[in-house]
């Protein structure tokens, strides 16, 4: 073997940089455990296999620039009017705080912001959400605004599902899911950006990613994390990550008109029961005109017995929808299509801040949800049925003036 041929360790450790991370993580680890062998010959057969192995790793990374899809942003968005400003903030800090009303789009075009800055090409962009719906349905959503299929450059992985490939650049999944993958990949090097959705669900899983992740950052000046919260308290946020810069994103909002209708009156003792309630405010609502209702329950059975009532009474031009985690990918998108007349949508509090149902105009919100309790003395999370938060009920209202001037019924 001539000298020209002899492949040399600091030709190798140059050819690192351009790997995805994980394969730099791991080819710098083999290259120090060659440094330990004695013999030149046996050394310099390794370092030649290495070298072939390193070009194809180097081939990959080409493969995914070449796959990256151009990138457009929807005009009507709110958050694409401070694109610039996210996009310049996410360069040149290590996190960063999105906080934004629901509608606002900051779901779905952060992830394109980091696709335009270059991340998601050496490692993944991981977005996480609080719901297994809201993942796959955003995913899907990314994946048509950028003419796609899901699985391919936009991938999500929930329970019982996986849907990414070797050319996946943005990962939605769940928050469950990016905690259990810490027992495997502990300083998260398939990632190059993590972007941690929703955060003022402030779930158990959501507070255990959020100290994980600040432990992380010393560990991982190369890694940019985002957090994106409704307008609840972002300080509290920025204060957690060493004051990380918080930009604020107004939602499109038209007045809202809220009308209290509770279920017991006062004048007359006469018990009405919940579904009596709804069947009057729907009632009510179908006579201020056409548009879309929303009505918020808390829990899969609640919505299915609510809706076989419903279709029950046989209500003119109207469609009844059911919205939550286990329908069908197909029942699930109903939602989304275009329609005529009117339609109920049924959903838990996934529509609440997660998803942003199209055309609704109208709200009818009971004031409960089934909210996960974790107990300390019996170590069984629950979940029990409980009123909503001040800050629950108004992002519930906020979800009937997206499109026009809305009635909320509470």
């Amino acid at each position: 073997m001539t000298e020209q041929q002899k492949i040399t360790f600091p030709q190798l450790y140059q050819q690192l940089d351009g790997l995805m991370l994980r394969d730099k993580t791991r080819f710098a680890r083999r290259l120090h455990g060659v440094k330990k062998v004695k013999n030149p010959e046996s050394q310099q057969a390794i370092l030649q296999e290495m070298a072939q192995e390193i070009s194809q790793a180097a081939g990959k990374v080409l493969l995914r620039e070449a796959a990256r899809p151009a990138i457009t942003y929807p005009e009507n968005l709110p958050v694409s009017q401070k694109k610039q400003e996210i996009l310049e903030a996410v360069r040149d800090h290590q996190v960063v705080i999105v906080a934004g009303e629901t509608g606002s789009g900051k779901t779905t075009q952060l992830p394109k912001i980091c696709m335009e800055l270059g991340r998601g090409l050496k490692g993944l962009i991981g977005h996480t959400q609080p719901r297994r719906l809201a993942a796959r349905t955003v995913a899907n959503r990314i994946a048509e605004e950028l003419q796609t299929e899901p699985g391919g450059c936009i991938g999500y992985k929930v329970r019982f599902s996986d849907h990414v490939s070797d050319n996946t650049m943005v990962k939605l999944m769940t928050d469950g899911i990016l905690l259990a993958e810490i027992q495997q990949d502990r300083l998260l090097m398939q990632y190059d950006t993590i972007i941690i959705d929703e955060a003022h669900e402030r779930s158990l899983n959501i507070d255990f990613l959020l100290g994980y992740l600040k432990e992380l950052l010393p560990r991982r000046p190369d890694l940019k994390i985002i957090i994106t919260s409704a307008t609840i308290d972002p300080e509290r946020f920025s204060k957690h990550f060493n004051h990380a810069p918080i930009i604020e994103v107004s939602g499109r909002t038209y007045p809202v008109e809220v009308r209290y209708r509770p279920i017991v009156e006062e004048a007359d003792d006469t018990e009405r029961d919940q579904l009596q309630a709804i069947f009057d405010a729907v009632d009510e609502l179908g006579r201020e005109g056409p548009g879309d209702i929303l009505i918020f329950m808390s829990g899969e059975r609640e919505i299915r017995d609510t809706a076989d009532a419903l279709n029950k009474l046989d209500l003119r031009h109207t469609e009844v929808l059911p919205l939550y985690a286990r329908l069908s990918n197909s029942e699930q998108n109903r939602v989304f299509q275009p329609h005529s007349g009117r339609r109920i949508v049924l959903a838990t509090n996934v529509a609440e801040t997660s998803l942003t149902v199209p055309g609704i105009k109208y709200v009818i919100d009971p004031g409960t949800a089934r909210i996960s309790r974790y107990s300390y003395r019996t170590k069984v999370q629950r979940l029990p049925i409980e009123p909503v938060s001040q800050a629950s009920a108004n992002q519930r209202k906020g979800r009937c003036g997206r499109v026009s001037e809305g009635i909320c019924i509470r």
